[in-house]
């Protein structure tokens, strides 16, 4: 078959680093000169017999000639452009640019993909530095530690002569001040480094809690064959306090809650039938949309309708549950955008929203999301009630009549220009 693209751009290339000029292969092959400009310039087709003899006059293999550059290649090329700053790349030579300049291609996707990673990096010892209670309270102690030093150290170097008695009390103050700072740097230093991981340090009981869940794949056979939250929960090595057992007991509670609300099988079948469809599947079973969303999270690995992401918030908008999905990052600690669906559900009780996403400065992920609040009263009638809002990101083409609405991490790290929601500046904005 006759072969598209990038063809002429590497005979010509191949033609070059032989040093011929397009008369002579042009006169090798039976052809015009004039013709042969026009097969570089991939303005005419090319394939069978005459790419076999350009082949074979270029002393090359004609698959070599007719090979297109990779589609990974080309995505992530793509993928660079519409990254912030990529305004100016001409997006319709990606692949022209790939199929001649393969290396520089290569390097180009390899930065894109350091500068993604560093991002998220920067992401989350933000959030980290910000918020993180044992980062506070470490940082506190090395301050209050290193002032104490300085005090000690101060009246020891004054003019003034220290009685005996006191220099030694200031000796032993500044030896044990000293080992306490020692100390302190080294479990901080520990901290940040555990794991070699930022991303995967624990630092409070929710997120041993999270970890737990996310080696379970966010599933529970066993609740869902009937069995007690406690037998699940009891003996789960990942959670090694009482605080985070509390939190597994009290989330695979309502796990059971949901599982007897909604069992899996007949779900999954539903699911099956009408897809991602949350409202259609809560009047199929007569049950609230938040019990769907939180089913549609917690379905087998096997049998989700790709990747899904669950994040829940309560009335004051802090996140109290993530479940991550690739390409939407969520943060630990600190407070979240503003403008995700999620905070619009709060101010619209009973509302369901369904909206298009994008996150900003991320290459093309785009992500449906389902959002709900609802109250409730465990108090009772005459007891307040208790907003939570539910939120299921699920990775989706977006429609060609739709725009997608962008949204951030956070605001200190959200690259987007000019957002109506900004609380404070981005420490990433581009410089103007």
């Amino acid at each position: 078959m006759p072969t598209r693209g990038l063809t002429g751009t590497r005979i010509r290339a191949r033609r070059l680093d032989l040093g011929l000029q397009q008369a002579e292969l042009s006169r090798r092959v039976g052809i015009s000169a004039s013709y042969l400009n026009l097969i570089e310039h991939n303005r005419r087709r090319i394939g069978g017999k005459l790419l076999s003899d350009i082949a074979n006059a270029l002393d090359t293999d004609s698959t070599q000639l007719a090979e297109g550059a990779e589609a990974a290649l080309l995505d992530a090329l793509r993928a660079a452009a519409a990254s912030p700053g990529g305004e100016t790349a001409e997006r319709e030579r990606a692949e022209r640019f790939a199929g001649q300049f393969p290396g520089w291609a290569g390097l180009v996707t390899a930065q894109a993909r350091r500068i993604d990673t560093l991002e998220r990096a920067v992401a989350t010892l933000n959030d980290r530095l910000a918020h993180d209670p044992f980062l506070s309270a470490s940082i506190h102690d090395l301050l209050s530690t290193v002032t104490a030093i300085r005090s000690t150290s101060g009246i020891l170097a004054g003019e003034e002569a220290v009685d005996p008695e006191w220099q030694t009390r200031f000796h032993r103050n500044l030896y044990e001040d000293s080992r306490r700072l020692a100390e302190s740097a080294q479990a901080l230093v520990s901290y940040l480094d555990a794991g070699g991981n930022a991303e995967k340090t624990l630092a409070a009981p929710q997120e041993e809690l999270e970890a737990w869940l996310s080696a379970r794949g966010h599933h529970m056979p066993e609740i869902e064959d009937g069995a007690a939250p406690a037998a699940v929960v009891d003996g789960a090595a990942e959670l090694s306090s009482a605080s985070s057992s509390a939190l597994a007991l009290a989330h695979v509670g309502r796990y059971a809650s949901d599982a007897a609300a909604l069992p899996m099988a007949p779900f999954l079948d539903s699911v099956d039938a009408l897809g991602m469809d949350p409202a259609g599947l809560a009047a199929r079973f007569g049950v609230g949309l938040s019990v769907v969303l939180r089913r549609l999270a917690q379905m087998p690995e096997d049998r989700l309708p790709g990747p899904v992401g669950l994040v829940v918030c309560d009335g004051s908008g802090t996140l109290t549950f993530r479940k991550p999905v690739a390409g939407f990052d969520l943060p630990r600690f600190g407070a979240a955008c503003p403008l995700w669906p999620l905070f619009q559900a709060l101010a619209r009780p009973m509302q369901p929203i369904r909206s298009w996403i994008a996150p900003a400065g991320r290459a093309p992920q785009r992500f449906l999301s389902f959002a709900v609040s609802e109250p409730s009263y465990p108090e009772g009638f005459d007891g307040p009630a208790v907003i939570e809002a539910v939120m299921l990101l699920h990775p989706s083409a977006v429609p060609a009549e739709v725009v997608p609405n962008t949204v951030g991490v956070s605001c200190r790290i959200c690259p987007r220009a000019e957002c109506p929601a900004r609380r404070e500046p981005s420490i990433v904005a581009a410089a103007g």
